[in-house]
């Protein structure tokens, strides 16, 4: 069999800086943008021509925030981290090959100094993390409205409300208010832990967030 060996065409540019806090798949936090930033060997502008007409692209791109190390099963978070599943059967980030798919909607090619970028929102990856291939996205094959969910269908609408104290917000833009309760009102914390007096840390962009979660409501504690 032919090997193949893979390297970043762009890296991802945004305010996820770290794993927690990422939504767990594309699409969910659509209020968040990210920058797709060419590397100078794939910066040539006949690479992107006439992509503004797809409204969403796939990434292919590499899970860099794991050790290297996967099994053929895992424990997937939304099922409490105790029922183990096959890892071709979820999209856990400890596979074989590491590799990552998303898709996420195009908002504008933005013109630099140092060439076209691509703005794009609902993207579920930590800022710096490579792109190894962009491919457009096509509704008439790639949308199966029939097809089954799995285990993950029960969780689809696992949405919290998230509530953020008048005193905290009238210190932000509106903007980032916006992010920061789209990225909380899907929960981030363990699904195996249920304490809700604990207090949880998410770092994104230039903020630190705190705060408590129950069944039905997370609630912002400090935004530093």
């Amino acid at each position: 069999m032919k090997e193949f060996s893979i390297k970043p065409v762009a890296e991802i540019k945004n305010g996820y800086n770290e794993k927690f806090g990422v939504p767990r798949q594309s699409g969910l936090a659509p209020e968040v943008t990210s920058e797709i930033i060419f590397l100078k060997e794939f910066s040539d502008e006949n690479l992107i021509r006439d992509i503004e007409q797809y409204s969403h692209l796939w990434l292919v791109w590499g899970f860099t925030e794991n050790n290297g190390e996967w099994s053929p099963t895992v424990r997937p978070p939304k099922l409490g981290g105790n029922k183990r599943v096959g890892v071709f059967a979820t999209r856990s980030p400890f596979r074989p090959n590491s590799l990552g798919l998303s898709v996420v909607k195009l908002e504008k090619v933005k013109a630099t100094t140092k060439g076209k970028v691509l703005v794009v929102s609902g993207a579920d990856l930590v800022n710096g993390t490579p792109i190894f291939d962009i491919k457009p996205y096509l509704p008439y094959v790639d949308s199966i409205p029939d097809a089954k969910g799995g285990f993950s269908e029960e969780f689809k609408d696992d949405i919290l409300n998230v509530n953020i104290p008048e005193a905290i917000k009238n210190s932000l833009q509106s903007e980032d208010i916006a992010e920061i309760t789209a990225i909380l009102s899907l929960n981030p914390k363990p699904q195996y832990q249920d304490d809700e007096e604990r207090i949880y840390g998410l770092s994104y962009k230039n903020f630190e967030v705190k705060f408590k979660c129950n069944e039905k409501e997370i609630t912002v504690i400090e935004i530093e």
